[in-house]
């Protein structure tokens, strides 16, 4: 099996009729598709108000003007979509429910044309109370976002919270087990506090973008989707037509981080599309990606009880989770929190209730992560603020109470496919913990094991050529992690062949099978394993023909790499194809994953997250400078390790980045800082010198040759890790991020007054 990168290289992405492809990354804002028009959306500058009119009249005189689009315009189309609930709009429809949400889309020929005449829609308000503050609208008196509330749907695949959810509550979440009230009551030393974790923005360097037509009757969507086929459900109910006549495609994308997931503007696309009759494209800038989602901002209020020793007896956590407009994807980032936020430890009793809740904010979804970095903010920090009450070595306390191989973490879910004692054995002893350490400094690290996977649904297709190359149908987006590298390496393992005659066709609705998600770090592990069981398929069917042309019985065909051998001769794939056709020909394999057999225990794999870092803490300007960065990649095999490392050094960036500097910040009813200028993402500048990023290759997981998925484990633990690293330094731990200098300093002169005092 090949072990390292060995070809780097994107085909160009398929577009129906003459196009061209302009620049060199193949991104699907630089398509052009022949009689293509753009759509500028206008954007509410109200939080939350009634819409009296839309005066649309001199943008549609206005040069190059196509059509004006309005939700009324194109009644009677249900412009909603969600996979979870459907009442998200396209374009806001009696209300905005924030600053920034789309009004009208006005399609011109040009882009600047477009934006010309967006300047001339004049919307009338009736303005409504605005709520911002997630724990404010939970209170009784608090203006109810949704009232008439819309049902969930019934395939949203995963647990969606309550079904009987009152005022602004999205979706709530439990999980509990044991007398936590007793347990609490026992213990030696409970630890409690609040802690709160900031709403991100996942910037990929490309914003959302679609171009959607109508050819024959089929809607065809190109678009930048990390799940083209739960967006061609979304069309396909927005314009009543069968899933048969809605086409997704997904080039090569330019990064996604779960921000991509589910629909976005292509359903702004689509409605341009119909009105007009041209493909239309809408591509945002930052600044409007930055008003189109975001992740779930959360206030953690935690309590942990242990015995003298050490031994964790109790935890109880309830978070409240700031969503945003609509539901989205936030009542599954609701569950997945309450899965995550009490740690991969042997806990007696557990208590966790999470709450999901509207807000006239931007809409919250996915995020890298997906929930696990907001609890392990509070449970990790916990455990370090016990191990300091209980002067226990607190690699130690973690280690008396972690779970161990094959144990349950959660009760009758999939016990922990990794030895994760060892794994923060290997990580601590990579930042020199326990050594000296100089003044201002401090050494943070956490663990964090992730339900990962999402629904083990997947198909998958492998086709033998005449020539004995090989190419491979998959539903999966490549978004930058490398799929299509190892999904061929796979290919190539299985059917012996050399990695250069392997090629993958990905994420086109209308020409590879079905897929659920890209998603939840499962396409190596699901993907990989539905395209297992293609090859084996396809090699089935060279065994099986090769049989039929020699007359021989076919147990007398035995595979060997790139081909078989008949009778002790050996036939490559391409001799076998042309002895059965004749002349070209090719042979068809099919593979699929389902929720089934060894796939039925959920979640299909855990993700771990063991990280850490060196930091050290400026006490003048409250500047912290991470020195050193440590991630172990436990992913039961690296099939490229190469990809790996890239994985979760990105990952653990960006974790530094939530650490640190990250945060979407309101100024009243709207966004103060929707671009990259204020939003602080991380620089290169900001990656440490000291960086290990080590594996872990214990063939432990469901996936090919025993590999689990990475991504997002390298994240999770990075903002408790840094909180830890600064507190060590600084002698108080953080309780909220990011550790901005202004907020560290804070903390330090206010432990400067305890000192004293």
């Amino acid at each position: 099996m090949p072990d390292e990168l060995k070809v780097v290289g994107h085909s160009v992405p398929r577009v129906d009729g003459p196009a061209k492809v302009t620049g060199r990354a193949p991104y699907a804002l630089d398509l052009t598709v022949p009689g293509m028009v753009h759509g500028i959306a206008v954007r509410s500058e109200r939080a939350h108000a009634r819409i009296v009119s839309i005066d649309v009249e001199a943008a549609e005189a206005a040069p190059e003007v196509l059509a004006v689009v309005t939700a009324a315009s194109v009644a009677p189309l249900d412009v909603r979509f969600g996979h979870v609930a459907r009442d998200h709009p396209a374009l806001a429809c009696d209300r905005v429910m924030y600053h920034g949400e789309p009004v009208a889309l006005v399609v011109a020929r040009t882009p600047r044309a477009a934006a010309r005449a967006a300047r001339l829609v004049r919307v009338h308000y009736d303005e409504l109370d605005a709520v911002i503050d997630a724990e404010t609208a939970l209170q009784d008196d608090a203006p109810l976002l949704h009232p008439d509330r819309v049902a969930p749907l019934g395939d949203a695949g995963l647990d969606a919270g309550a079904a009987d959810l009152t005022g602004n509550l999205c979706a709530e979440s439990t999980v509990g087990w044991g007398d936590v009230d007793t347990a609490m009551a026992a213990a030696d030393l409970v630890v409690e506090g609040e802690y709160r974790y900031p709403m991100l923005y996942g910037y990929a360097m490309e914003p959302y973008n679609a171009i959607a037509s109508f050819e024959e009757g089929t809607l065809v969507v190109h678009s930048t989707a990390q799940h083209p086929y739960m967006v061609r459900e979304d069309l396909a109910r927005m314009f009543g037509l069968p899933l048969a006549r809605v086409r997704v495609v997904v080039p090569y994308v330019g990064g996604g981080y779960g921000t991509k997931s589910y629909t976005k503007v292509e359903p702004l696309a689509a409605l341009g599309a119909w009105v007009t009759g041209h493909p239309v494209r809408v591509a945002l800038s930052v600044e409007e990606a930055m008003l189109t989602t975001r992740s779930d901002g959360a206030h953690i209020r935690a309590r942990s009880g242990f015995a003298a020793d050490g031994t964790l007896l109790a935890r109880e956590f309830d978070v409240v989770m700031d969503s945003g407009a609509y539901t989205d994807n936030s009542p599954v980032v609701c569950a997945k929190l309450a899965n995550r936020c009490f740690g991969p430890y042997r806990v007696p009793a557990v208590r966790v209730r999470v709450r999901s809740v509207f807000t006239n904010t931007v809409p919250a979804s996915s995020l890298r992560g997906f929930g696990a970095p907001q609890g392990a903010l509070a449970g990790e920090l916990q455990m370090d603020e016990a191990a300091q009450r209980l002067s226990i070595d607190p690699v130690d306390l973690r280690l008396r109470n972690v779970v161990a191989p094959g144990e349950e973490i959660l009760p009758r879910k999939r016990g922990i496919d990794a030895d994760l004692a060892e794994d923060l054995r290997m990580l601590t002893g990579s930042l020199g913990w326990g050594g000296p350490s100089a003044p201002g400094t401090g050494i943070g690290f956490g663990l964090t094991a992730s339900d990962a996977g999402a629904h083990p649904t997947s198909v998958a297709m492998v086709r033998l050529h005449a020539d004995g190359s090989a190419s491979a149908a998959v539903g999966a987006t490549e978004l930058g992690q490398g799929s299509r590298t190892v999904l061929s390496q796979i290919v190539a393992e299985c059917l012996g062949l050399p990695f250069d005659r392997v090629a993958i066709l990905a994420a086109d609705t209308g020409a590879t099978p079905y897929e659920r998600t890209t998603g939840a770090s499962r396409t190596t592990t699901l993907v990989g394993r539905s395209l297992q069981a293609a090859c084996a398929d396809v090699r089935r069917r060279v065994r099986e023909v090769a049989a039929e042309v020699a007359g021989v019985d076919a147990s007398a065909v035995v595979d060997l790499p790139a081909g078989v051998s008949v009778g002790g001769e050996r036939w490559d794939y391409a001799e076998v194809l042309s002895r059965w056709f004749g002349a070209g020909g090719e042979l068809v394999g099919v593979g699929e994953v389902r929720r089934a057999g060894e796939f039925q225990a959920m979640p299909p794999f855990w993700e771990v997250g063991a990280s850490g870092v060196v930091v050290d803490v400026d006490a003048e300007t409250g500047v912290v400078s991470v020195l050193q960065l440590t991630t172990v990649g436990d992913v039961g095999i690296a099939i490229n390790p190469v990809l790996v490392h890239g994985q979760d050094l990105g990952a653990a960036t960006m974790g530094l980045g939530a650490a640190l500097s990250e945060a979407l910040v309101y100024d009243g009813e709207a966004l103060a800082n929707p671009n990259v200028v204020d939003y602080r993402v991380p620089r290169s500048s900001d990656v440490p010198d000291r960086l290990e990023l080590l594996l872990v290759e214990r063939r432990d997981g469901i996936g090919p040759f025993g590999a689990k998925g990475s991504g997002e484990g390298a994240l999770n633990p990075i903002g408790s890790a840094v909180a830890a690293a600064v507190g060590r330094a600084i002698g108080v731990f953080p309780h909220e991020l990011p550790l901005t200098p202004e907020r560290v300093w804070r903390l330090a002169q206010e432990r400067v007054g305890d000192v004293r005092t």
